[in-house]
């Protein structure tokens, strides 16, 4: 006859009747507790502010106290033909300097700088580089003197005894697009530098093997590779474009005529200008819920990828 041992339940150890996160969670968010202080306080605080004042017709002069006007600024933005010739100038100018220009020229050096000797990578990127970080009211300046009516463009076009012009009168817009080209391109440059070193050069020898050309390889296998690198470039450069203001205001104040009033430059000009901080608060609004769009749209994209 044999008899059976009665069965010992396991011990219970002292985390288990203890919840994952609980009385650890506040030990957790403490030394977080000054970071989202200060972003409360100086992100948050002054976008509540402002969403605020958008729907009231605050002034700067000859108010004694402000009235809530609901969406009225918001209706009258988009029935003001300013307005809407400020947000095609602004698409204008994201695409021509932006998606086109910074982008395409960045991915061009970055893949000849991966070619070109030491001494000629040290040149360019020095070059490039410095345009960079040159502040945007002293690069305003340099491009203003390069594209005025006695400027250094069109000293070098009367050399080549090709026509000139007033290139801030006649085509402000691509004036100016064609300034933060000159200006911005060393960031995408940068990133692109760096997406490509880190492509195995084991699968470029071997496309160089099997006969592949240099567009082909740069379609079906680089881009392809750093097809998130250049998202993110993308989604960075658009958010900095949209909100340049300083380079445009020092080459043409948005002039002549409007023709390069982006955005911001119509922002202020109703808000600091015409003195109308509720209705310029509004428009800052809607130029900060483009950047938005445009956010979500890139986060999606590079969401999607494999």
């Amino acid at each position: 006859m044999t008899t059976t041992a009665p069965r010992t339940r396991p011990a219970k150890t002292p985390h288990a009747e203890r919840p994952a996160h609980g009385p650890r969670l506040p030990v957790r968010i403490l030394p977080l507790t000054p970071a989202i202080v200060l972003l409360l306080l100086f992100l948050a605080g002054p976008i509540a502010y402002c969403v605020s004042i958008a729907f009231t017709d605050l002034q700067l002069t000859g108010q004694a106290q402000e009235s809530f006007l609901g969406f009225d600024n918001f209706t009258r933005a988009f029935g003001d033909e300013a307005f809407l010739n400020a947000v095609w100038l602004t698409l204008v100018f994201t695409v021509l300097s932006s998606l086109i220009g910074q982008n395409t020229l960045g991915l061009a050096l970055a893949a000849l700088m991966r070619r070109a000797s030491k001494p000629v990578r040290t040149l360019t990127g020095g070059i490039v580089v410095t345009a960079w970080v040159l502040p945007e009211v002293v690069a305003g300046f340099l491009l203003y003197a390069f594209f005025r009516r006695e400027g250094t463009l069109n000293a070098i076009l009367d050399w080549l005894h090709l026509p000139s012009q007033n290139w801030l009168f006649t085509l402000p817009i691509l004036a100016v697009s064609f300034a933060n080209v000159w200006r911005g391109t060393a960031f995408s440059m940068l990133v692109y530098s760096a997406a490509l070193n880190e492509i195995p050069k084991e699968i470029t020898e071997a496309a160089e093997v099997d006969g592949a050309g240099g567009w082909r390889r740069m379609w079906h296998i680089t881009l392809p590779m750093i097809r998130r690198s250049i998202g993110t470039n993308l989604m960075l450069n658009t958010l900095q474009t949209l909100s340049v203001f300083g380079l445009i205001w020092v080459m043409t104040r948005g002039g002549p005529g409007g023709r390069s009033q982006t955005l911001p430059l119509f922002m202020y000009e109703q808000a600091f200008q015409n003195s109308l901080i509720g209705y310029g608060t509004a428009v800052a609004l809607l130029l900060l819920l483009v950047g938005s769009l445009f956010s979500l749209i890139y986060l999606r994209l590079l969401r999607t990828e494999v």
